[in-house]
């Protein structure tokens, strides 16, 4: 008996293995009418939290920002910037007055408004407005970003080594509102969720913080007329920190932590470094940097094209030119599921509100140079919780 009970336990326990081994995990869904070249950014954009509809915005190198609704997967919209190809992409979270909004930047320089109510863009301001056309892609608005808890700031950087803050709301058209020097090209950007500092990661592997706090609206008052009018105060916005990338090859991509403790970046290498800011005086929790690699198949290396992070739980998900997307707990420096293999490389990633769905471009981002490829393809993908959920560590 003893014999037999032993044997069903076997059985049952393989039965158990084999179930957990073979149960489908949710599939990725390609959306209708993909761009038709080189994607470039995504975003899902807060729609008042409209409960029939979940759009995501898209831009690309064939001009033209797109919207999709993923609830009902269908195309909503598209709408051609005339600005020659789309680099970036921002947007204000639901709160903000500015919700209904998105903003593009382009290989022109240009920094445009799209409001998705009445589906008409307008120009906020340029990168090298002062440069002769031949200048064009010398000055690309190559990464935009919202100041978080501002309404009407955004901060833009671009391949004329310039950063730029703009209220766009302000009387003062298509000028910046201020403008600091970069020590390179800008391949990256983000703002923290507190709204108190932006990173730009540009060429010669350096990591630039920027400290926007004083970066407000105010009312002051005429000095002509003594009355009181709503103008711009002029915002103060100073680099706080310049240093080196502790990842020896270019940088792809660099994100805030949603705790702002520090920043992930992923470089053209395959890796991903995790840094904390303690020269900003902000504690790590005695944590140490560290980087590990990814998106290798045997010997060959891909780039990390993009980071995003879990708005609920802080890991993070990695997606590679190896056209795979990977999830991370930063914390217990564990991997915790491999989302995705898609067609081609992943050029760019983004959670949901919730982050209960993940958006993800196949896109061939010529890290093998021009050779035929899978078209683009823009795909979305139920998150589970077992996927994303940090490691238990224990003690």
């Amino acid at each position: 008996h003893l014999h037999f009970l032993e044997k069903t336990t076997a059985i049952t326990f393989i039965i158990i293995i084999y179930i957990l081994l073979t149960m489908s995990s949710p599939e990725p869904i390609a959306l209708p009418n993909p761009p038709n070249d080189g994607i470039t950014s995504l975003q899902y954009i807060d729609n008042n939290n409209s409960s029939s509809q979940q759009l995501l915005a898209s831009t690309s190198w064939d001009g033209a920002l797109r919207l999709h609704d993923t609830f009902a997967k269908t195309h909503v919209l598209t709408h051609v910037m005339e600005c020659g190809p789309l680099l970036s992409m921002t947007s204000y979270p639901s709160a903000s007055l500015s919700s209904n909004k998105v903003f593009t930047g382009g290989i022109d320089g240009s920094i445009r408004q799209f409001d998705i109510a009445t589906s008409t863009p307008s120009l906020i301001g340029m990168h090298g407005a002062n440069s002769s056309s031949d200048d064009n892609k010398k000055v690309a608005c190559s990464t935009l970003s919202a100041i978080h808890d501002s309404s009407s700031l955004i901060a833009s950087a671009g391949w004329d080594a310039k950063f730029h803050l703009w209220d766009v709301r302000s009387s003062n058209k298509h000028q910046p509102v201020i403008t600091l020097d970069l020590p390179g090209k800008a391949f990256g950007m983000d703002t923290s969720l507190d709204g108190t500092k932006v990173v730009v990661a540009t060429s010669g592997r350096q990591n630039c913080f920027i400290d926007v706090r004083s970066s407000s609206l105010s009312t002051v008052t005429n000095n002509n007329n003594n009355d009181k009018e709503n103008s711009q105060q002029p915002p103060i916005a100073n680099m706080i920190l310049q240093r080196d990338s502790s990842l020896k090859y270019q940088t792809r991509c660099i994100k805030f932590f949603p705790s702002t403790q520090g920043i992930a970046i992923g470089s053209i290498e395959g890796r991903v470094a995790i840094e904390y800011l303690t020269e900003l005086g902000i504690s790590n929790n005695n944590k140490k940097k560290y980087a590990f690699k990814c998106h290798r198949v045997n010997d060959t290396i891909y780039p990390v094209n993009d980071i995003a992070f879990h708005p609920t739980h802080g890991t993070f998900a990695t997606g590679g030119a190896d056209g795979t997307v990977v999830t991370w707990d930063g914390n217990s420096k564990k991997k915790l599921a491999s989302l995705a293999k898609l067609p081609t490389s992943i050029a760019c990633l983004a959670f949901n509100r919730d982050g209960t769905e993940l958006a993800m471009a196949s896109s061939y981002t010529f890290e093998e140079g021009e050779r035929d490829h899978p078209r683009e393809e823009i795909y979305v993908r139920e998150v589970l919780e077992g996927e994303v959920k940090p490691k238990v560590v224990a003690k």
